[in-house]
């Protein structure tokens, strides 16, 4: 009987093989989790309702259009302090706020206690330095209108305006 012989199996061929199959998972891996992360983690996120920036929603009108006035009533001067952690600061304020109709101005002047008082609480909470720069004020005024507005029944305020704003 003749023997067979078996051929000899080439070990380093079968390593090379073996390296390019691990390279290439590794590349795909790579090449994944890089856009895994930019898809989770750089990428825009579309921002809710609810976190908004409440001083983005105040209506700024435009310079040089002539603009319909609605009722105006003012709200008498008030002295608040707020949080503050290192020294007694306090704001001393005056407003005005416009209405969209004639109706709501005599509903504005029954609730004025009510306005009055969720005003002074609203503003009781801020910091000083929340208070100190522009953008504390257009979220100041955003917050006041829907706070102002959660009371009218009759109709809306359309634009709060700061006739004296003094925080020390």
């Amino acid at each position: 009987m003749a023997e067979k012989k078996e051929a000899p199996v080439e070990k380093s061929g079968s390593k090379k093989k073996l390296f390019i199959i691990i390279g290439a998972v590794v590349v795909v891996l790579l090449i994944g989790g890089g856009v895994g992360a930019w898809w989770f983690l750089l990428r825009d996120k579309p921002v809710a309702e609810a976190e908004k920036d409440p001083a983005q929603q105040v209506q700024v009108p435009a310079i040089g259009q002539p603009a319909a006035i609605g009722p105006m009533v003012n709200i008498e001067e008030f002295i608040v302090n707020i949080i503050s952690g290192d020294a007694a600061h306090y704001v001393k304020a005056s407003l005005t706020v416009e209405l969209n109709n004639e109706l709501v101005k005599t509903e504005v002047e029954q609730r004025m206690p009510q306005m009055r008082d969720a005003i002074l609480l609203l503003i009781g909470n801020k910091t000083y330095e929340e208070l100190q720069d522009l953008q504390g004020k257009k979220q100041l005024k955003a917050e006041l209108l829907s706070t102002v507005n959660s009371f009218l029944q009759t109709g809306q305020v359309v634009s709060i305006y700061f006739t004296n704003f003094v925080v020390q």
